[in-house]
């Protein structure tokens, strides 16, 4: 096993950062279900519970380069974008791919949209290695980059599919702040560490008939839903992006999360 196989078997796991076991030992997601029964009838009470529930905090893993392991891309000039598809600042590298578009739509607690918080958002390229860390592209910082949410509680970013790299499903990571401001002083605080999991039928699509993503049909392979580190326990229930488009014409991956604005995360922990 490499440094970096290892780093991702030791870093990129869900159960110390998992809300959902905490609260699945606690009794919580139980006493959630009697409340919103008691209190609503039907199909209200599912929706009221749906937008109440926040979505799950994740391990920003390994590679998060929010200077919680190694560099801080956040506080660099340039960061700040929708098109995260090039490398800024020294290098204008830009990650070749099957064109991805995703969105992440935040709301509140109270179900209204969280606008003016910043995401920052980042993803492997189409061979599974993350800029700045692994091998051959440390020089690189493309697929990062922050956006703030506007009246609709939306970000949007350009970008291309990411590979299945070996042990984990396909995905995309993101950290929740309250302004652009935090997201980009380097002191936060974050307000949610998640991740969004990419359906499999596209998926398959994307790596059976795309160039230079050979290695993820076979990771694809190995690895299911209820197999992965992070997914595994709920089938990735409220991480599951809408994906539509072709391979051709590119995707658009949409996901809405609820985010309560007032806790603070670190390093992808609950910390209140």
């Amino acid at each position: 096993m490499n440094t970096e196989d290892y780093v991702r078997e030791v870093h990129d796991k869900g159960f110390l950062f998992d809300r959902r076991r905490l609260l699945g030992m606690l009794g919580g997601a139980g006493a959630l279900a009697v409340a919103g029964g008691g209190l609503l009838g039907g199909g209200a009470a599912a929706a009221a519970a749906a937008c109440a529930t926040e979505v799950e905090s994740e391990t920003a893993g390994p590679f998060p380069a929010d200077g919680s392991n190694g560099p801080d891309v956040r506080v660099l000039s340039g960061i700040v974008r929708s098109d995260i598809r090039s490398s800024f600042g020294t290098s204008t590298t830009v990650a070749a791919g099957v064109p991805l578009q995703f969105k992440l739509i935040v709301s509140n607690l109270s179900c209204a949209p969280l606008a003016g918080a910043a995401v920052y958002a980042w993803h492997c390229d189409r061979a599974g290695r993350y800029s700045l860390y692994s091998s051959g592209v440390t020089n690189e910082n493309y697929l990062r980059g922050i956006q703030v949410t506007d009246s609709t509680g939306t970000v949007t970013f350009t970008s291309i599919y990411p590979a299945c790299y070996s042990g984990r499903w396909p995905h995309i990571h993101f950290e929740v702040y309250s302004s652009q401001a935090n997201a980009t002083s380097g002191a936060g605080p974050i307000r949610k560490t998640s991740q969004i999991a990419l359906p499999e039928t596209i998926s398959k699509t994307v790596y059976a008939s795309a160039t230079g993503y050979s290695q993820s049909v076979t990771n694809m392979s190995r690895i299911t839903l209820s197999s992965d580190m992070v997914f595994g326990d709920d089938l990735a229930a409220r991480e599951m992006a809408t994906v539509t488009g072709s391979v051709s014409a590119g995707y658009v991956a949409t996901l809405a999360i609820t985010v309560d604005p007032t806790k603070t995360e670190s390093g992808g922990r609950l910390s209140a």
